[in-house]
């Protein structure tokens, strides 16, 4: 049995479309997570980082990230030293949006330490912002976690 020419570009076409309708399925599965439930709100207040982040350069040196089996530990500047601190440190993983942590700060001996327990094995973006004396910091730094 042969097929004519005619047979075959149908096959050729009808192959085709079943091709991109699995495409479509497929990219219609992929699940997407958006770095900020409230992206454009902050977008807006988005100065107040970009002033803070100045500050932040302005100092001695900046945030110390250490990172062991146990614990990460964030090592604030000798200008902090002794004066009170507040503010949140976010940790934002791109894989996974469930796994997204944040603590507010509680510097002790100008120091504030996370225990690894809290946080999975992955890639962190951390976002630490705080402020000391009225004047706001802000520092981005990523860490990679592993066992």
């Amino acid at each position: 049995m042969k097929l004519g020419w005619g047979w075959k570009i149908a096959i050729l076409y009808s192959g085709f479309v079943v091709m991109m309708l699995c495409l479509v399925i497929a990219a219609n599965s992929q699940h997407f997570d958006l770095v900020s439930k409230d992206y454009y709100e902050e977008e807006i207040a988005y100065q107040k980082v970009l002033d803070a982040g100045k500050n932040q350069s302005a100092l001695s040196h900046p945030l110390n990230i250490l990172a062991s089996d146990k614990a990460v530990t964030i090592e604030f500047p000798a200008e902090f030293k002794s004066k009170v601190l507040s503010g949140d440190v976010q940790f934002y993983a791109p894989v996974n949006a469930e796994w997204d942590k944040d603590f507010k700060i509680n510097a002790q001996d100008n120091s504030f330490t996370i225990q690894r327990s809290a946080l999975h094995n992955t890639k962190y973006t951390i976002k630490i912002s705080c402020t000391v004396d009225g004047k706001s910091y802000y520092q981005e730094s990523e860490i990679l976690l592993h066992s």
